[in-house]
């Protein structure tokens, strides 16, 4: 695997005292899966369109907050991943362990990452193009891929409908958070294309498809919880006060469970000149 100057490997991460419990897994998955759980659908289209095949090699960036790295991996590509959060990493590592599949961990911030030139055959990056520093990223994805190598972009939203539960939720989550300015997405980002294209990349393609995702209240409760808009709350009373909120919400406007909760899944897919793939 190539190393980035500048990172720690992070290969078989344990905690202090030996490995992490089942018990850390179990709940690691629960924390992550709600937020970052990419469904099948993406994997099987990655392979379809021969973005990805058994035996690539493919960086995930920021890897410890989705299950990108680990759901391609199971389908036989070789993985490296970086991020610069150690308890993500560790999470990773464990839930890695546990459906047998090994990624090779850096710890470093993407942006100072230096990883040899024409390294990868791909570069994912799942539910994070909106926090990189998409200058520098964009360039230096186009140095470590191979000619013809790809650059794949993914988003997985929730989806707010007129009187649907995500716009219900969203309205609670502005009384508590009025500063919040990413809701009422539709889960596309066009700018990213013209960045994209901007930096140089060729081939540029798109695709989206809508899910309808089953969902307990209590599960419900937990991804507001999670989103970014509450999770940066300091004031845990007003967190507290939005999940009393969103409880009676539930109970008066969408009682039936499972609830079926609308998500989008958007992917861009580039290629850097040369060779197409």
């Amino acid at each position: 695997m190539p190393r980035p100057r500048g990172a720690d490997p992070l290969g078989g991460f344990r905690c202090r005292g030996g490995a992490v419990s089942e018990d850390f897994v179990r709940g690691a998955t629960e924390r992550l899966r709600p937020v970052t759980e990419f469904p099948e659908v993406l994997f099987e289209r990655l392979l379809a369109d021969g973005n990805v095949w058994p035996g690539c090699t493919v960086l995930d960036l920021h890897c410890g907050g989705s299950n990108v790295a680990r759901g391609l991996a199971l389908r036989g590509c070789e993985l490296t991943g970086i991020d610069h959060s150690a308890p993500l990493l560790a999470q990773a590592a464990e839930l890695d362990r546990h459906a047998g599949v090994v990624v090779k961990q850096w710890r470093a911030r993407v942006e100072n990452a230096d990883f040899p030139a024409a390294s990868f055959d791909a570069i994912t990056a799942g539910q994070c193009w909106q926090a990189c520093e998409r200058p520098r990223t964009l360039a230096l994805a186009r140095g470590w891929l191979r000619h013809g190598g790809r650059l794949l972009i993914a988003q997985y939203e929730w989806l707010p409908l007129t009187g649907n539960v995500v716009q219900d939720s969203e309205r609670l989550i502005l009384g508590c958070n009025p500063g919040w300015t990413a809701h009422s997405s539709s889960g596309l980002h066009p700018l990213w294309l013209k960045e994209v294209a901007e930096a140089g990349f060729v081939d540029l393609r798109t695709w989206s498809q809508d899910l309808e995702v089953p969902c307990s209240h209590a599960s419900w409760r937990k991804r507001v919880r999670a989103s970014p808009a509450v999770a940066m709350l300091s004031d845990e009373a007003r967190v507290q006060q939005l999940d009393v909120e969103l409880m009676t919400m539930l109970a008066s406007r969408h009682a039936n469970e499972p609830m079926a909760v609308p998500y989008r899944l958007w992917v861009v897919s580039a290629a850097t000149p040369g060779e197409l793939a």
